[in-house]
């Protein structure tokens, strides 16, 4: 009998990336490979941190130096060796960029398609000439818009935003664009030393000087006395007394405008935009193109409008042209030649668009800039971008793809990783979604816990054979032996007041009515891109947030130009009609960073590490050398490391490679200086302490209650692997959402609350799903309420109510298709959502 023919594979000794146990195995090629274990168990670390950071390494090693400068390289992973692996190409969890001048079709390179098709094939008017592509984007000097440069807008700093009270005077801060504190009271003095009253009204000023100190472009230098008022200058003038120094004017506009241009700090230019007022530009009409470009029609659309319709709508418009013969009449050359490119082009536009509806993804368009998309629709983008691409023996690693998906798309999910696997690629899935492991040729499950628990090889296997593992956590929930519906039976609960929105607009919400029950928990449900984010995160976090006096968090931009475009274009449109009484307080746990930088940790965002410093200083070392807790804080002068300042970490510059970090000769990486590091408590001193994980300093601090406490809540939570001092930046989504929901859990609950999460479980594993639902039910008791945007059936079958939204995405979307009890919207034949629910609720699917 013919032996079976073995599939190539990958071969890994040593891998000792973060928290694995310097483990071996092998890996076949060509297979659809899933990576599982619980949350912090080291599955990533394998996928990712080992097997595509080695597969970056070898290929940048045949790039020259300089060039190799030019890439965001991965640091080399701690491993013995790796045999067998073919060139990899990574689709992560990430944020769109900051900049919204990145789009979906800049993404996918729908745009540049768009852009030749109308260059080549587009109807001009007559006696026009061709534009080059190039001249229908909005983001080069030959398409962009001269009058808005391409922003669509045009900013104006008016009397009105810059005084916006004035019956004050100028030394009562009438024109409040001035900056603060002694810049605001210089620009005061000065104007004092030209004559002008400062303590009268503005609207008591004369035009003349109004315009002056709002408008002029000119920088005149006087001689200053600071706080002398009026008189006072001109007795002292008079007298030939000394000024204090020569001061230089600079008016309110261009202060605010140069502010706006010029300053390294986000906060500064903030402020300066919120004295900016935006309007659409009245040469393009909001459409950021030239004239020329915008008098180019295909199908009866500019190019601006082209880019607005949903790829649904595209897909419809390109297909006619892209089935078209292009057989015709050689005499007319000139129209052959343009129905051939029209044809090639809209064939191209219409396989490509294909792939992303498949994916689900039929609601957005062209201009829809990534900053507004979610880390599963922008790795689904780029998904449907390499399907297109045919690349053939790569190795594709995937995070969680099914992120963000409605059970209803993963099916389609699933067809595009066998397409990619058919054309001879390998796909590495980090996932937990239990439909996708069950998808996989072969699993590999890292385990058995998180943290230094975990980075153990517990199944290395055929996706089948996993169920005769019984040290497998996630194959208990492949292969149940229980009906799911039965963990999850509760007391139910009923609300008796409900918080009601009424005539809400938003993206696909069209003059929505909705009622939320008030003091339990509800999952709000529906199919990618229906609206369940406009509704929940955008629109009910804004009505409660404006009611109660809370400002929503404002986005984070990286540069002037992305705060210019993020001003809103869609405002929220609603209203509060009743229910409002039951609310004291918002809170959002959602998944954004808990911090920028190394500085900001777990002990510190959750107030942890104040009772530790407290706890040092108050050591007999401590006291002896009169230390307070701020000697124990690696952001304070005079314990931190003076060579690194407490970063722990100095840059090292590599003339043609990227700058690397080391750890700190002078303090090795603990970022203390030697004197704060000879206080001890008990056999630790503070930056022993930080390197302690949770679990671990749980012991540690057994007979101290208060930071006890503190420690059990982030172990309840599933994160008890973590580092105490473990860096913002290194926290997942999900790590990092769970621990802004221990650090809500540690405060004193009164109840009254409203707690909003938007898709809680990315990231986490069945086993900690359930962890999850266990603390939100807590929360629940309290007397809060909790509101959820989800598509895992476990946490929608838990709840006490579901709202469903749909029926379809985008257009097709927006409307309320099912509200009620789990059971309830299991029985509503319009739903998508039902079938999945009642299939849970029955026991005939895991959760």
């Amino acid at each position: 009998m013919p032996s079976q023919k073995k599939l190539p594979s990958i071969v890994i000794r040593g891998a000792r990336e973060h928290n694995l146990k310097n483990i071996d195995l092998e890996i076949p090629r060509d297979q659809l490979v899933v990576f599982t274990g619980v949350s912090g168990s080291g599955k990533s670390s394998l996928a990712f941190g080992t097997l595509y950071a080695e597969a970056q390494r070898r290929y940048l090693e045949s790039v020259s130096p300089y060039a190799r400068r030019l890439f965001n390289q991965m640091s080399i992973p701690e491993v013995d060796s790796i045999t067998g692996l073919p060139p990899a190409v990574a689709l992560q969890q990430q944020r769109g960029g900051a900049s919204t001048r990145s789009t979906v079709g800049s993404v996918t390179t729908l745009s540049n398609l768009l852009r030749m098709l109308y260059s080549r094939a587009g109807d001009y008017p007559g006696g026009q000439g061709i534009i080059y592509a190039e001249g229908f984007s909005p983001n080069t000097p030959e398409g962009a818009c001269g009058h808005c440069h391409g922003l669509g807008k045009v900013y104006e700093v008016s009397e009105r935003s810059m005084v916006p009270d004035e019956t004050k005077t100028i030394r009562e801060r009438a024109v409040a664009s001035w900056p603060t504190a002694w810049q605001g009271q210089n620009l005061r003095d000065i104007l004092t030393s030209m004559g002008i009253d400062v303590d009268i009204p503005w609207k008591q000023l004369s035009k003349k000087n109004r315009d002056f100190i709002l408008y002029t472009e000119e920088s005149p230098s006087v001689p200053v006395y600071p706080g002398y008022t009026l008189q006072e200058v001109k007795r002292a003038i008079m007298a030939k007394k000394q000024f204090d120094y020569m001061g230089t004017f600079i008016g309110a506009r261009r202060y605010v405008l140069q502010t706006f241009a010029t300053s390294q700090s986000q906060l500064m230019k903030k402020r300066a935009l919120s004295f900016m007022t935006g309007r659409e530009c009245p040469v393009c009409g909001g459409k950021r193109l030239k004239k020329q470009a915008l008098s180019v029609k295909f199908e009866g659309l500019d190019i601006a409008q082209m880019s607005r319709q949903p790829l649904q709508v595209l897909q419809d418009l390109f297909g006619p042209y892209a089935r078209q013969s292009t057989k015709g009449d050689n005499s007319n050359r000139h129209h052959l030649e343009k129905q051939l490119v029209t044809q090639r082009i809209a064939a191209d536009l219409y396989s490509r668009i294909a792939v992303m509806l498949e994916l689900g993804l039929g609601y957005l368009s062209l201009e829809r800039s990534t900053p507004t998309l979610s880390p599963g629709e922008l790795q689904r983008l780029r998904l449907a971008t390499q399907v297109h691409s045919n690349l053939f023996g790569v190795v594709y690693v995937l995070d969680e793809p099914s992120a963000g998906l409605h059970p209803a798309d993963t099916r389609a999910l699933l067809n595009i990783l066998d397409r990619l696997k058919q054309d001879g690629n390998s796909i590495f899935v980090v996932e937990h979604e239990i439909e996708v492991i069950r998808h996989a040729d072969w699993i590999v499950d890292i385990g058995p816990g998180a943290g230094e628990n975990g980075g153990r090889v517990i199944y290395n296997g055929p996706a089948a054979k996993i169920k005769d593992c019984k040290a497998s956590i996630t194959a208990g929930y492949l292969y149940p032996k229980t009906p799911s519906a039965k963990a999850n039976a509760q007391a139910e609960r009923k609300p008796e007041q409900w918080l009601e929105l009424e005539g809400v607009h938003k993206n696909n919400l069209k003059d929505l009515d909705v009622a939320i029950p008030i003091g339990i928990m509800t999952s709000v449900t529906g199919i990618s891109g229906s609206g369940k984010s406009s509704l929940i995160s955008q629109v009910l976090v804004e009505l409660v947030g404006a009611a109660l006096g809370q400002k929503p968090e404002a986005a984070e931009a990286e540069s002037g130009t992305d705060l210019l475009e993020q001003q809103p274009e869609d405002m929220v449109k609603g209203a509060i009609a009743g229910g409002l009484k039951g609310i004291r307080r918002l809170v959002v746990v959602d998944q954004k960073p808990i911090g920028r930088t190394p500085r900001s940790n777990l002990a510190t965002y959750t107030g942890l590490f104040d009772p530790v410093r407290k706890l040092f200083a108050s050591t007999p070392g401590a006291r002896k050398k009169r230390y307070d807790a701020g000697q124990f804080s690696f952001n304070v002068a005079k314990g931190r490391c003076a060579n690194c300042q407490g970063e722990g970490q100095v840059m090292v510059e590599l003339l043609f490679l990227p700058s690397v970090y080391t750890p700190c000769p002078v303090c090795m990486g603990t970022r203390y200086n030697a004197d704060t590091l000879k206080i001890f408590y008990k056999d630790k001193n503070i930056a022993d302490v930080l390197q302690l994980t949770v679990d671990e300093a749980a012991d540690f601090f057994d007979e101290e209650p208060g930071i006890s406490r503190a420690l059990e809540t982030v172990r309840e939570v599933g994160l008890g692997y973590l580092r105490l001092g473990q860096s913002a930046t290194e926290l997942s989504g999900g790590e990092a959402q769970r621990i802004k929901l221990a650090t809500e859990l540690q405060r004193a609950q009164n109840g009254s609350t409203l707690y909003i999460l938007d898709e809680p479980t990315t990231g986490l594993h069945p086993s900690d799903v359930e962890r999850l639902m266990a603390q939100l039910n807590r929360l629940v008791d309290a007397g809060n309420t909790v509101v959820l945007v989800e598509h895992d059936m476990h946490v929608v079958a838990g709840s006490d109510h579901i709202i469903d939204i749909g029926p379809g995405a985008g257009s097709q979307g927006g409307k309320i298709v099912a509200t009620g009890s789990p059971a309830e919207v299991s029985r509503n034949a319009t739903s998508r959502t039902a079938p999945y629910l009642k299939a849970y609720l029955s026991g005939k699917i895991c959760p």
